[in-house]
């Protein structure tokens, strides 16, 4: 682990070339979401995109590189010109769970990525096909038990947190539960629309407008504490009594190692006045996302916390090193 290189890399990076954050931006922002359309930080990354390219006076987009449970993404913006025009949208899996896991992995997100801002937190949610013949979680248990051909979960890819959570539902509950890893959250959605697969853990953004639409059942959120969105649905937690399920599904902001100071600053300032504005922060909140202001340094401490938690899951569950 190198978390006690964070604060240095930040504090280090004050002294680039101050003149670089007075004409930023020059040209277009890209903002790298590291899966496939259509999941949580997609979803984030296009709301903001818009305000962001208002306030910057630039165009801002967002491009899906998908791949490598969010490795793919993640290298290439460590290996972008760290002068912040190529940002990563960066989520739990390819921050703070990867390293974990696999000890060839070809950046170090410690060293090679700066914090900029945390933008949403949202609870997963452990949604089944509308057909399935259970719908509440105690139901969704007993099949897990009794059912004689071991019931599917889909993922988002391996070693990310919909994969984990199925997996310390299987820890926890003793119970075959066969992994399927999807590349990235659209698909792994649409294979559970399509009835392919018997579970799955999306975020609760995802989730939303296809139990609106009828297309999928919800049966618990994977959060501590319940969700505001949708104060009914129980916690995995309270309705499997697995004291200890906590999963939640974070996007944020982050820049390549060396990016100046001033324009990390002036994206936390920027990111956090979108934040601020009640109507972004309502709509966050609508999708079932928390919504917190955070400095560089905040957010740096929050992906190291996450990041010792993963750690222990990894251990725990003896998820294989891929």
């Amino acid at each position: 682990m190198r978390f006690g290189c964070l604060p240095a890399i930040i504090a280090a990076a004050f002294f680039n070339a101050p003149a670089q954050a007075q004409t930023y931006p020059s040209r277009t922002v890209t903002l790298v979401v590291a899966y496939a359309p259509g999941g949580t930080g997609d979803i984030v990354a296009r709301l903001l995109a818009g305000p962001m390219a208002h306030a910057l006076g630039q165009s801002v987009i967002v491009e899906n590189r998908p791949g490598a449970s969010g490795g793919i993404g993640a290298k290439s913006v460590a290996g972008a010109a760290p002068d912040g025009h190529t940002l990563l949208i960066g989520q739990t899996a390819e921050i703070s769970i990867n390293q974990h896991r696999n000890k060839n992995l070809n950046y170090d997100p410690d060293r090679d990525l700066l914090p900029i801002a945390l933008a949403a937190n949202v609870p997963l949610a452990l949604a089944v096909p509308s057909k399935a013949p259970y719908s509440a979680m105690p139901d969704f248990l007993k099949a897990m038990a009794a059912n004689s051909k071991a019931l599917s979960y889909a993922s988002s890819g391996t070693g990310t947190p919909s994969h984990f959570a199925g997996e310390f539902l299987k820890l926890k509950t003793k119970a075959d539960f066969v992994h399927v890893p999807y590349n990235g959250a659209g698909p792994a959605m649409n294979e559970l629309l399509g009835a392919h697969v018997d579970a799955y853990f999306p975020g609760l953004p995802a989730a939303v407008p296809q139990m609106q639409a009828g297309g999928i059942k919800v049966l618990a959120v994977s959060t501590a504490r319940r969700s505001a969105l949708a104060p009914d649905l129980p916690t995995v937690a309270e309705s499997a009594g697995i004291a200890d399920f906590d999963f939640s599904l974070w996007s944020g902001f982050f820049a390549p190692r060396g990016t100046p100071q001033g324009i990390i600053e002036r994206l936390n300032r920027e990111i956090n006045l979108i934040l601020r504005d009640p109507d972004m922060r309502g709509r966050l909140m609508g999708l079932g996302a928390e919504v917190t202001e955070t400095t560089a340094l905040e957010f740096a401490a929050f992906t190291r916390r996450e990041s010792g938690k993963y750690r222990a899951l990894v251990e725990a569950a003896g998820i294989k090193e891929e």
